[in-house]
């Protein structure tokens, strides 16, 4: 199994440069990275987790500009986003920074998808909160035109773009796309009709919800062995890998704290049993 770490990477911890070196050197798959542009004060949205938000939540390096660092001084660690907020993106602005992060790095770039659950970070991004779903569906559909090998128009119900010449183009003709949430009927849907898996937080009840994206995939005409299921933020436990193992999941990315140097190479330490 591939283990691949993600961390929320601010101005107060751990630098994406030397966190990458680090983690190449250490044999570990990837690193992935989070995303908000800025947390507001005055909010009604609940923290998912429960309790009062993290601070590191507004405090977040902007993804692309880490994991270009980071890309610069490796040349085999997988890098991606857990998870970029597609609708809050000008999805012609977005395609170009995914291309050209993709095509630097030789075809390491994996997109981690999500639909946000800060209310008010994605009204002050001017969409509102229950077409989130259909914009980042949207905004998918007309990047991939963007990656086109030809010049290829979109005309969507929320986003549009002419036949274009777009350089560069990803290394692959569009990166792994994997997308964030909690099980269910819809989010599967959206899975099976246009990324190429899950990327669920934790990995809990995983036993209980594969089968059902499964039978979703396939009846989607997908191909049944192209299916890629990612746990995301892990608190790794042999038990729990092995679990993974059997249920044929081949990466597991595992969480670092969002600390400075010295805390994340003793975690880095820790985890290293699990390379």
């Amino acid at each position: 199994m591939r283990i691949a770490t993600t961390i929320f990477l601010t101005d107060q911890t751990i630098t994406p440069v030397r966190l990458a070196r680090e983690l190449e050197q250490r044999g570990f798959a990837g690193l992935y990275l989070p995303e908000h542009t800025h947390i507001p004060v005055e909010r009604t949205s609940p923290y998912p987790a429960g309790g009062d938000l993290p601070p590191e939540y507004g405090r977040t390096l902007d993804p692309f500009v880490a994991l270009g660092q980071a890309a610069a001084v490796t040349e085999r660690l997988g890098l991606g986003t857990g998870i970029t907020l597609v609708a809050q993106h000008d999805p012609i602005d977005l395609a170009k920074q995914v291309a050209t992060l993709d095509h630097l790095s030789g075809g390491r770039f994996t997109l981690g998808v999500g639909y946000g659950w800060n209310r008010e970070e994605a009204e002050d991004h001017g969409v509102p909160w229950a077409t989130r779903r259909e914009r980042t569906r949207d905004r998918m559909a007309l990047m991939r035109a963007l990656w086109a090998a030809e010049p290829t128009a979109y005309q969507g119900s929320t986003a549009s773009v002419r036949a274009s010449h777009a350089f560069p183009k990803p290394a692959g003709g569009a990166p792994r796309t994997l997308i964030g949430g909690a099980a269910g009927p819809k989010l599967f849907a959206h899975i099976a009709a246009y990324a190429d898996g899950w990327l669920p937080i934790g990995g809990r009840g995983l036993g209980e919800a594969l089968p059902v994206l499964r039978e979703t995939w396939e009846k989607a005409g997908r191909d049944p062995g192209a299916l890629q299921v990612v746990p995301y933020a892990v608190r790794p436990s042999e038990g729990k890998l092995a679990r993974f193992a059997d249920l044929g999941i081949t990466e597991t990315v595992v969480q670092l704290p969002p600390a400075g140097e010295a805390e994340v190479l003793r975690t880095l330490d820790e985890y290293a049993r699990y390379v």
